[in-house]
């Protein structure tokens, strides 16, 4: 956005401007502002709230997670999954119990 400032109307004007983003949001400048704001967390924000863990597939598991357990069996939680679903490579949350590569079956 260009805000040009010659004389009192461009300094008047720069002033609306910031006060039509700050009072509504929702003005020419407070779109943008807005707009800008979800462009700088951007999709890596988003990316970040869907990442699952890389040695799980079929299912969404929080990587970060203390602990994970088939929903049904004897787990205490606090996170429960339902199966079947692959694991790949190692199995951190220890839900292939017969080690075939499958989880809660």
């Amino acid at each position: 956005m260009r805000i040009f400032t010659t004389g009192l109307v461009g300094v008047a004007a720069a002033g609306l401007i910031a006060l039509g983003a700050g009072a509504s949001g929702a003005g020419a400048a407070g779109g943008g502002h807005a707009a800008d704001a979800r462009a700088a967390r951007g999709p890596e924000a988003g990316a970040a709230k869907r990442r699952c863990h890389p040695n799980y597939r079929g299912r969404c598991l929080k990587p970060n997670a203390s602990d994970y357990d088939c929903a049904g069996g004897s787990g205490n939680g606090p996170y429960y999954v339902s199966g079947p679903f692959r694991v790949v490579g190692s199995d951190p949350y220890r839900l292939d119990a017969d080690h075939d590569g499958i989880a809660c079956e």
